[in-house]
């Protein structure tokens, strides 16, 4: 590719970046068009925090093709502190390319060294490695973007070019403003959750980012199969990630009696807590954007279920009254039934129960790994829909990955 038509195609990517709001999203695609860009085989990129830097995303197209369609490859999130004893601690250190031919023979009298127990726990050979910081446009270095073993055309392993730094520089510094932007939209959700969770302990910033994260992967299964075209999927991953988090943001409505009540609620005290459904609804009745509309249906859905049993039902989340056409025999709002149900509600409602089942609570331990998926089998069909649960078994290794990067904060 000549360089003109290579940096207009770096350009288009980086207004693509700009829809981009949530961060984890953002992290994954920035690393995928980076990697594409100058052909690497593979790449990690990291964000700092408490000057760590945190391990956020790899992707390996060797190792990739090895598992089998629809899987993922399985990582450990780690931290390393910004110094000079690694290649990505002193780039975020010292704001510095490196352009490093042979990762297994630096140049003496460098202070940093080559992790190798990466490549020996995975068994792949890393050689050539192109390593960048994340720079703002004020200076700030926000991470570090890793790039390794560039592919020629015969698909052998080469040296990253003089050329691709120009380009993949050029690319970073846009990136990692996009990436600042996202950084403060997730901060700006959380803080939102932080005011629920000084009323309902068990809503934690931990549990809801694993509910975002479980949720992507069961929606990108199912939407993936259903044959949804991928720069649906795309927009809809970012929406989803960050209304997943706001499911339970009605809970600040509730009394504080009921919602710190460690033990069984009574019949009266569960009609009230089923109301924080449409009272977080209501947060986003006035919708601007599809991320209101999506946190709106989710809210309002995610307690709903398959068989019509679950609640709030149908009811106009204004008056928290029922729709008149949708009344049972008692003339209470009728449950939901099936489709009725939004499909992002659905596959909250999964990601829900499953944390809540797979995490202690001040109210229970957390149950065995096999009890929860024995429990969520036996409800598809009947709480869960059956369609949705075969996607999430489907990716129930990564589900875990993301349950151990983040756990209970002790």
């Amino acid at each position: 590719m000549d360089e003109e038509k290579k940096l207009k195609q770096i350009m288009e990517v980086g207004l693509e970046l700009t829809g981009i709001k949530d961060i984890d999203v953002l992290l994954e695609r920035v690393l995928l068009e980076a990697r594409k860009a100058v052909n690497a085989d593979a790449g990690s990129i990291y964000t700092i925090r408490d000057n760590k830097l945190e391990f956020r995303y790899t992707q390996n197209d060797t190792l990739q093709k090895q598992l089998a369609p629809g899987k993922k490859l399985i990582y450990s999130t780690f931290s390393i502190p910004v110094n000079n004893s690694s290649i990505a601690g002193y780039v975020a250190g010292n704001g510095e390319l490196l352009n490093i031919p042979d990762v297994h023979n630096l140049p003496g009298g460098v202070p940093y060294t080559f992790a190798k127990k990466y490549d020996e726990a995975s068994k792949y050979v890393t050689q050539a490695m192109l390593t960048l910081p994340l720079k703002t446009h004020r200076g700030n270095i926000i991470g570090v973007l890793q790039l390794i073993n560039p592919k020629n055309q015969e698909g052998g392993v080469t040296q990253f070019a003089r050329d691709d730094e120009l380009y993949i520089k050029y690319f970073a510094n846009t990136a990692a403003n996009y990436i600042e932007r996202a950084q403060m939209t997730r901060t700006m959700i959380l803080r939102m959750i932080n005011m629920a969770e000084l009323r309902d302990p068990k809503e934690t910033g931990t549990h809801v980012n694993r509910v975002g994260a479980y949720s992507v992967e069961i929606y990108e299964h199912w939407a993936t199969k259903r044959g949804v075209p991928e720069q649906e999927i795309a927009k809809n991953k970012d929406i989803l990630r960050m209304a997943a988090m706001l499911h339970d943001v009605g809970k600040v409505a509730i009394s504080d009696t009921i919602l710190k009540k460690p033990g069984k609620f009574t019949p009266d005290e569960f009609e009230i807590m089923k109301q924080h459904t449409f009272l977080g609804a209501r947060l986003f009745s006035t919708r601007y954007s599809e991320l209101d509309d999506v946190s709106y249906h989710i809210a309002l859905d995610h307690h709903e279920k398959w068989n019509g049993k679950g609640y709030p039902g149908h009811i106009n989340p204004m008056t928290g009254e029922p729709v008149p056409e949708y009344v049972d025999e008692n003339n209470n709002a009728r449950g939901k039934i099936e489709e009725e149900i939004h499909p992002f509600g659905r596959i909250v409602a999964i990601a829900d129960v499953y944390d809540a089942l797979s995490c202690r609570r001040v109210y229970k331990e957390a149950w065995e790994a096999d009890q929860v998926l024995e429990t969520i089998r036996k409800d598809a069909g009947t709480h869960f829909d059956t369609e949705m649960i075969d996607s999430f078994l489907a990716v129930i290794d990564v589900i875990r990955m993301i349950h151990d990067q983040y756990p209970e904060e002790s």
